[in-house]
């Protein structure tokens, strides 16, 4: 047991591909502990999983994951991987659906650089923030052939992918195989929505947040949308939102349910900032300081405003209607409660100029009703 100075255990080192191998090809059972005596619904999704690897050098602020499994990517062996999915699609209970194949992120395959083998992960800069590290070695070749291998299995119909895709790092790729693999994911890989994390849509809490600017997301979703149109498939990206990050106000809430209304989102989840144990975000959360800079950052802590926030995101839910006006009246944006096209919500009725005028219909809500209609 290694501790360090004050007496804590230290970090344990990365597992070497076969020391990870060895771990995940145990003889499990594949089952809930005897213990349980009703059914657990959630372990279908678990059973007929593959962990891909261990670590993430993603470097989000409000994630503590880095300090869970590390930001040294400890992936399992080709060969590990096959024999597992092969062992799946002997199960009893398997009907020829691996429901996800990857880890916490799932195209990392390899460790950020060739420098981590020799010193480890930096410790002054990220891998992938505020851009990819020029160092970084962007690779989906071997995670594209592991996908071809499998689906080829006798038993298996589909693989998919569920755990999070880093898009950045996929349109960081210039390779032919970055190509291949975006376009088979689409084809073979999504089970009609692909779920990512964008997390925000303002630039200014994007950088708080350790992820890259909208402009990536938008390149992402729209190259994601031609495959799917040349493909002929209507598969949905959803994205992973989050409210009341440090560095969000009012302003920056209003600007991401501006962008939810004019890409047409209706976000079902959507998940409020909760600091989590010895991250950046965190730091920014209980003390309104950047530790990298030291600058001061807004943090929303005021009464009803967490809220606001979190019901913005979901502006077009009735149960949200008296937050959403408040918080726009509060940050004086009544220019966005009426009945044209750029509105998030309709005005109350005593506010109507003339109540013997027809409002107008924006082209969303016509197109809503219309889908009500369809159902």
């Amino acid at each position: 047991l290694r501790t360090n100075g004050a007496g804590e255990n230290s970090p344990a080192l990365p597992l070497s591909i076969k020391e990870l191998d060895n771990v995940y090809e145990l003889p499990f059972s594949r089952a809930v502990h005897p213990n349980y005596e009703q059914s657990v619904p959630s372990m279908e999704e678990v059973i007929f999983s593959l962990t891909a690897q261990r670590g993430c050098f993603g470097g989000c602020s409000f994630c503590a994951l880095t300090f869970h499994q590390g930001r040294i990517i400890q992936p399992r062996s080709k060969k590990s991987l096959i024999n597992e999915a092969r062992l799946i699609a002997g199960h009893s209970k398997f009907k020829g659906y691996i429901h996800d194949v990857g880890g916490p992120t799932a195209n990392f395959r390899q460790r950020a650089c060739s420098k981590q083998e020799k010193y480890g992960a930096c410790n002054n800069k990220q891998c992938l923030y505020p851009e990819p590290c020029e160092k970084l070695e962007i690779d989906h070749k071997e995670y594209l052939e592991i996908l071809r291998e499998m689906r080829k299995l006798p038993g298996i119909k589909k693989v998919f992918i569920r755990s999070g895709l880093r898009y950045d790092y996929l349109m960081a790729d210039k390779s032919k195989y970055a190509k291949e693999f975006f376009e088979e994911l689409c084809e073979h890989h999504v089970s009609g929505q692909l779920k990512v994390a964008p997390e925000h849509f303002s630039n200014k809490v994007l950088q708080f947040m350790g992820k890259p600017p909208v402009s990536i997301y938008q390149e992402f979703k729209k190259t994601y949308e031609n495959i799917n149109k040349k493909l002929g498939k209507e598969q949905y990206l959803v994205p992973y939102l989050m409210s009341s990050h440090p560095g969000s106000s009012l302003e920056e809430a209003i600007e991401m349910a501006e962008v939810i209304r004019d890409w047409q989102y209706t976000p079902e989840q959507v998940q409020d900032f909760i600091p989590t144990p010895g991250s950046r975000s965190t730091c920014m959360y209980y003390t309104g300081l950047d530790p990298y800079t030291m600058n001061n950052v807004y943090v929303p802590k005021m009464s009803g405003e967490k809220e606001m926030q979190r019901a913005l995101l979901q502006f077009r839910k009735p149960e949200n209607y008296e937050l959403v006006y408040h918080a726009l009246q509060k940050a004086g944006r009544k220019d966005l409660i009426g009945f044209h096209p750029k509105a998030l919500i309709r005005p109350r009725r005593a506010e109507f100029k003339n109540k013997s005028e027809k409002p107008k219909v924006s082209p969303i809500e016509t197109k809503r009703k219309n889908n009500r209609r369809v159902k």
